[in-house]
């Protein structure tokens, strides 16, 4: 079970560098209220307490059942990447600070990758 829930966290939870779309998700379907998605999901078998379902519809969740995701794509009609959007400029990379950004263009500066030879070597030129 431990494994079940890491990937529900992983897929919805904390989704550090995405962005959930439900709200708008939902609107480009006509469902403008938060009560009338609750009231469809609960036809399709997912019933969520209202405080869980303002989490939901009102900001980032905190978890998600993968299962409960796919009910929701049912009920909206559309895919998981309509929901989670990616945002790969948030995302922290190996030895990079939080935020930094590239002045130009606003997305994430990667480092430099070098390589090295094992036996003090140099590489031949690019």
């Amino acid at each position: 079970m431990g494994d079940r829930a890491a990937a529900g966290r992983e897929a919805a939870g904390r989704t550090d560098g995405k962005k959930w779309n439900l709200r708008l998700t939902a609107a480009n379907k006509g469902i403008w209220k938060a009560s009338e998605l609750q009231r469809s999901l609960a036809e399709h078998g997912l019933v969520i307490s209202a405080g869980k379902m303002s989490g939901l519809w009102s900001g980032q969740p905190v978890s998600l059942k993968l299962e409960d995701l796919d009910v929701i794509c049912v009920v909206l009609g559309c895919e998981i990447g309509d929901l989670l959007i990616p945002e790969p400029g948030k995302v922290t990379r190996p030895g990079q600070q939080a935020g930094v950004q590239e002045a130009t263009t606003g997305s994430m500066v990667a480092p430099a990758v070098v390589p090295k030879r094992r036996d003090a070597r140099s590489l031949p030129p690019l």
